[in-house]
């Protein structure tokens, strides 16, 4: 029934939006029912912008209107007939952290082994030599099987595209035929718009409990706690495991130390022992990259390539990125804007250079506030001197977030202005300490009152450290 409506929209040479404000003359209009806005309040002014057709669900007998009974169902399967061609290996990613750094790896190990891929989030889309900014880390229906069908068209077949809790949520990926999962790890974040923990795995959860079909596969860690429960929904939904981790099936560490701004690891892979010596600060970043092996596994199967380029690998933007030093004392630019991902920053850097870590970082205005005090307290317990400072306020008052961080870090401060903050930072190190700058990674702007201004965490540190 929805395919032979599909065909009665002569969709061919017709443009899709859920947007009325970008709507174009001959557009098909889709009035998606939202979590605060209702689409159909909007399917006027689509009209009045000269629309071929509006979606709705509502009762409306006009033949400018089609109705269905469900909008954004109808709309994936829409986009599913008008961009059918895709890439052969889609894999998602999901999880709390690791997610940009996980696709970033996978893009570049299949890049130095000259196989044509892609990386889909929050860093925006990589492909061959170019890369596509993007506004959001999973983008809207339309966008993702468009960009899809787009690399498809370009020659490419694999492809790692990030999905955000918010993304499986809104049911932005349904209707994609996914190669493999990955899961990566789950903390706290964003229970400003799930509200709870639970809430929130269970969006995570959608990837394996609902868009994963049967032989697909899932590459998990075996040490986090949510293992059982995804290994369990895979069994009852074969789908087949790839894991590593002290069980794994695929990747087993059996070695590790630090060298510098390297790290030195010894694992089995596929029962064959690998010495490799990485470029990578983190040691987080171990496990994002062995998800980034195994997911390039399913798409280049000689183990023995895939090794052989990971001394090319590179920290991602903003992740974990090395930007220079002021007297042998490292400035170091993460993305790290929740506790856990805080606390691990900053342990894995003292532990990589045997020093202690001088820290700036806010936290961002219109979001999670509950996380705020945990940050300050995870700051004062880990962090030698602490800069708090201004992240992305938004519409928030600035110094109403600082004060809440600060009821976990006492000793901490207080430095609105982020460029001077990170100027003190710089001028302040000692030989004893590294520096971390924490929170807006790869982020080239900052909103303060709703107004967003060019500002880049890396530029600043190097003109500070010339």
């Amino acid at each position: 029934m929805l395919s032979k409506k599909i065909k009665h929209l002569k969709y061919q040479n017709r443009n899709f939006s859920i947007n009325s404000k970008k709507v174009n003359k001959n557009d098909i209009f889709f009035a998606i029912e939202g979590s605060k806005q209702s689409g159909s309040l909007y399917s006027s002014e689509a009209l009045s912008k000269g629309a071929y057709k509006v979606i709705t669900s509502k009762n409306i007998r006009n033949k400018n209107y089609l109705i269905v009974k469900n909008v954004k169902k109808f709309l994936v399967e829409a986009c599913s007939v008008k961009y059918k061609e895709k890439p052969k290996n889609i894999i998602a990613v999901t999880g709390t952290n690791g997610k940009s750094s996980v696709a970033n790896f996978y893009f570049q190990i299949l890049k130095n082994l000259k196989i044509n891929s892609a990386a889909i989030g929050t860093l925006g889309i990589f492909y061959k030599n170019k890369v596509k900014r993007t506004n959001l880390t999973t983008p809207d229906i339309i966008t993702i099987h468009k960009e899809l069908n787009f690399l498809k068209k370009k020659k490419i077949d694999n492809v790692c595209l990030e999905a955000s809790s918010h993304g499986l949520h809104q049911n932005r990926l349904d209707g994609i035929n996914f190669t493999a999962g990955i899961f990566t790890n789950f903390t706290q974040d964003h229970l400003d718009y799930h509200k709870n923990l639970k809430n929130y795995l269970q969006a995570k959860l959608y990837l394996f409990s609902s868009l994963l079909k049967k032989n697909s596969f899932a590459v998990l860690d075996t040490d986090i706690p949510e293992f059982s429960i995804i290994s369990k929904i895979c069994n009852k939904r074969k789908i087949k495991i790839l894991s590593f981790g002290s069980k794994g099936n695929a990747i087993k560490l059996i070695s590790h130390y630090y060298f510098g701004k390297k790290q030195i690891i010894k694992i089995n892979f596929l029962n064959k022992i690998y010495n490799i010596k990485l470029d990578l600060i983190g040691d987080f970043q171990i496990k994002n990259l062995f998800a980034a092996i195994l997911a390039s596994y399913l798409s280049e199967k000689n183990p023995d390539q895939i090794i052989n380029v990971l001394s090319k690998i590179r920290s991602a933007t903003g992740r974990m990125q090395y930007v220079g030093n002021k007297k042998k004392s490292a400035v170091v630019v993460d993305y790290a804007h929740t506790p856990d991902a805080l606390k691990k920053s900053l342990q894995t850097l003292a532990k990589q250079f045997n020093k202690k870590v001088d820290i700036v970082f806010g936290c961002g205005g219109d979001r999670d506030k509950g996380k705020r005090y945990k940050m300050g307290k995870i700051a004062n317990q880990f962090a030698s001197k602490i800069y708090l400072t201004n992240d992305n306020p938004r519409s928030e008052n600035p110094t109403s977030i600082i004060k809440q961080i600060k009821t976990g870090c006492s000793r901490a401060k207080i430095i609105l202005d982020r460029k001077i903050a990170i100027k003190t930072a710089i001028n302040n190190l000692n030989t004893e300490s590294n520096l971390l700058i924490a929170g807006k990674g790869h982020e080239n702007y900052q909103i303060i009152n709703n107004q967003k201004k060019y500002f880049s965490d890396q530029k600043v540190s190097k003109l500070f450290l010339k």
